[in-house]
């Protein structure tokens, strides 16, 4: 209040003076005054009587009507019945004053229903406006309003869900929680299948499913309402035609907000109110003929008014009678063809979509067999890879080795000659000297040697004997291998420095033919002393290559050695 001007704070005192401020809260004046422009006037018609429509828009066919209605508190319900002395006074005026206008736009509606063209029905009741309830919970509150409607009717909903009386779901429901008909008739009352969703919910199905829908709204503050409760909707006929015609049954009370958008939405002024809506083909211009587009959702038939007698608009009978002659004979050829082509468009979307999922496993069937083949040539490449890899590498070893027993070779051969040129002494002519026939893998070589000749002179020369022919005396080197000096001493300590032993280094070993007796190489040992006689004959056993390739020989003899006569 401090924050309004002071003919705003007078248009307050005036609307509390008028009204019974007790009931009012002053923000919710404020509040009202703000939507009517500070009308005083205006504010105790919105809050008293209702909205009133100009007459002069009677002319008219439509007229405009509020989405969202203000959202005004019900803290007393006998005042908005209109038990208050003033509101009772305003509403009879304004119903003799809309008395005429009532009469029009009935004659209107009925010359307008012959022909099928939709007309908005004027509202001149006084009772029309009515602040919704609970719009955060409006799925709430029609399950409240479906639960509540069994309590007062001794009737349970054949089709609703649990979820309706425990309230542990928040989604709509029809799933079918009682079946129809009731297993005892005659003491078992039921209601129709309500569906406990939004009313665009409702009309989503409709569209989708090509069904019948049966809006059914209520007013408390009508007295119609209760009979219309006890009777109609627990009638056994009218519940077994929309249950066998899989009818979406939908209700509320348009306290409520969502109930109250559909009434304004279905021009609803008289309560109770039945209205059934599907699915038609959408009509042209001309009354005749049909356009080439698809179905709209049409609204088949209103009914509203008491339900007793039996002869009432709302009654069991009227809506049975209804619907058995006249809607159903009229709708359900239509809608039968409109299912099947839903039915066809499913069938062809769920082939497609098997089709479609063939098609994508054959994919990834095709992708995971190149996959597969691709990792196998990759696993292939990658074998051979290293097999080549390993083949270059043992090439490499075997190279290397081959290299490294030349070089051996080499330097083997580089001994020999130089013990050709400076171990092996001369051939003496006559005098003291040993005669030695001495078998090679060559052949039969004899040769003399002095007396004073040391094993390792007799080992150099049999060694000499493998040098190929190729290689003359003459080219010789004077020197040992590595440019050092020396003599006999110099090869023995050679001999001796080698890992593999003297045997090794020298690639055979000596013996006497028989009976058979090993010479083995020692250092400083003359032929004397290792046994040796003139005329004796020697044998070379090759252990290992000499430079020539050959190996030890193959003996067939029992003591394994070639006869001279060989």
């Amino acid at each position: 209040m401090d924050t309004l001007a002071e003919d705003q704070r007078n248009a307050v005192r005036q609307l509390q003076a008028v009204l019974d401020s007790q009931h009012y809260d002053t923000d919710v004046l404020v509040s009202v005054l703000q939507s009517v422009g500070w009308s005083v006037h205006s504010a105790m018609e919105l809050l008293l009587d209702g909205p009133h429509p100009d007459p002069s828009a009677s002319s008219g066919s439509t007229l405009p009507f509020v989405d969202h209605p203000p959202q005004l508190p019900v803290d007393r319900p006998e005042r908005a019945r209109g038990n208050g002395p003033l509101k009772s006074l305003a509403n009879t005026v304004f119903t003799v004053l809309s008395l005429p206008f009532h009469v029009v736009t009935g004659i209107l509606r009925f010359i307008l229903g012959v022909f099928r063209i939709p007309f908005l029905s004027l509202n001149f009741s006084s009772n029309t406006y009515r602040p919704p309830r609970h719009p955060q919970d409006s799925r709430g509150a029609i399950r409240r309003w479906i639960t509540t409607l069994e309590e007062e009717t001794g009737a349970y909903n054949i089709k609703s869900s649990p979820s309706v009386a425990t309230g542990r779901d928040n989604h709509p429901s029809t799933s079918r929680r009682h079946t129809y008909p009731p297993a005892n008739p005659e003491t078992t009352r039921v209601l129709p299948d309500f569906f406990d969703g939004t009313y665009d919910e409702v009309l989503d199905i409709c569209q989708k499913e090509g069904r019948i829908a049966c809006v059914i709204l209520v007013s408390e503050e009508h007295d119609d309402v209760p009979a219309f409760k006890r009777v109609t909707l627990t009638d056994p006929n009218l519940v077994r035609i929309m249950s066998d015609n899989n009818f979406v049954v939908w209700g509320g009370d348009v306290r409520d907000k969502i109930p109250w958008d559909a009434a304004q939405k279905l021009q609803a002024t008289t309560y109770p109110f039945v209205a059934f809506l599907a699915l038609q083909p959408h009509r042209s211009t001309s009354a005749s003929s049909y356009s080439s587009s698809g179905p709209v959702l049409t609204v088949l038939s209103r009914h509203y008014g008491p339900s007793v007698p039996d002869s009432a608009p709302t009654s069991a009978r009227s809506l049975v009678n209804h619907l058995e002659g006249q809607l159903l004979p009229r709708v359900d050829p239509f809608l039968t063809r409109h299912r099947a082509q839903i039915q066809e468009r499913e069938r062809d979307r769920l082939l497609r979509e098997q089709q479609d999922r063939a098609y994508q496993d054959s994919q990834r069937r095709d992708r995971e067999r190149i996959e597969a083949k691709i990792r196998a040539e990759r696993e292939e490449a990658e074998r051979i890879r290293k097999e080549e890899e390993a083949q270059r590498e043992e090439e490499r070893r075997l190279q290397a080795e081959r290299d490294r027993q030349e070089s051996i070779k080499h330097h083997r051969s580089q001994w020999r000659r130089w013990m050709r040129r400076s171990i092996v002494p001369p051939e003496p002519r006559g005098g003291n000297s040993i005669r030695l026939a001495i078998r090679l893998p060559s052949g039969r070589v004899v040769r003399s040697f002095p007396s004073s000749s040391t094993v390792t002179a007799l080992y150099a020369f049999v060694d000499s004997q493998t040098i190929p022919s190729n290689m003359k005396p003459q080219d010789d080197p004077e020197h040992p291998p590595g440019g050092s000096e020396g003599g006999v001493e110099t090869l023995e300590r050679y001999i001796h420095s080698q890992v593999q032993g003297p045997e090794s280094w020298w690639g055979f070993k000596l013996a006497l033919s028989y009976p058979r007796r090993e010479i083995k190489w020692k250092a400083n040992t003359s032929l004397a002393e290792a046994g040796l006689k003139n005329g004796e004959q020697l044998v070379m056993e090759v252990t290992s290559d000499v430079g020539n390739g050959k190996k030890s020989l193959g003996h067939d003899s029992d003591d394994q050695y070639e006869s001279e006569s060989d």
